[in-house]
């Protein structure tokens, strides 16, 4: 697959330069920071990758930084990594929202290993956010009409009971049916559902 960047985050330079030398060893890219000010003020959050991040760093912590994060709806896949840990701080990471969390002295490939696994999911979760905007441009390029028929066909009604609530004739029904799914581009009624359901459902105000 190709991999995103690796973010690193420490305020010990030889920690820094280890971890990315380690990552780079299998071919993985990575950048380095100094402090969570000099991430904030150089990360473009479009980037795909994940964040190696110090827990104890001065100034601001990494779970301030991860507060941050949250608050500005960066979605970057956070492993934290600390000699300092305790459970309590481990609960607290975890809950807002970190992937992993791993303690000095850490071993290698368990470091790779779980940075693989961020990497993965930060492109999954990337390929899933491209394709509900794909499908909500889809679903706004629909008329006002084939939206309404589109609420009320993901909400389990057949085109008759479809017809007799918007005033129409099932023969019309049936055509804005069909022009709602080749704008959609679904091959079947099945696929529409599941694609109107990806999008948590068309409410009442789309359209």
């Amino acid at each position: 697959m190709d991999f995103g960047m690796v973010f690193i985050v420490d305020d010990e330079e030889a920690v820094r330069d280890s971890i990315a030398m380690l990552l780079r060893s299998v071919g993985l890219p990575t950048r380095t920071y100094p402090d969570a000010a000099v991430f904030l003020r150089e990360h473009q959050p479009e980037l795909p990758g994940c964040l190696v991040l110090d827990v104890r760093m001065p100034r601001m912590s990494g779970l301030e930084l991860q507060q941050e994060l949250n608050r500005r709806g960066w979605t970057l896949p956070v492993i934290f990594i600390t000699g300092h840990g305790d459970v309590p701080m481990a609960v607290e990471a975890m809950r807002a929202g970190a992937l992993d969390f791993l303690q000095k002295p850490f071993k290698d490939d368990e470091l790779i290993r779980r940075v693989q696994k961020a990497l993965r999911q930060d492109a999954e979760e990337r390929a899933q956010l491209r394709e509900r905007e794909q499908l909500r441009q889809r679903f706004e390029e629909l008329t006002p009409r084939e939206a309404e028929v589109a609420r009320l066909i993901v909400a389990g009604q057949a085109n008759k009971a479809v017809a007799l609530d918007l005033g129409l004739s099932e023969r019309t029904v049936e055509l804005h049916r069909a022009h709602l799914m080749q704008k959609m581009g679904a091959r079947s009624l099945a696929q529409l559902v599941q694609m109107l359901l990806r999008l948590d459902g068309p409410g009442p105000g789309q359209g």
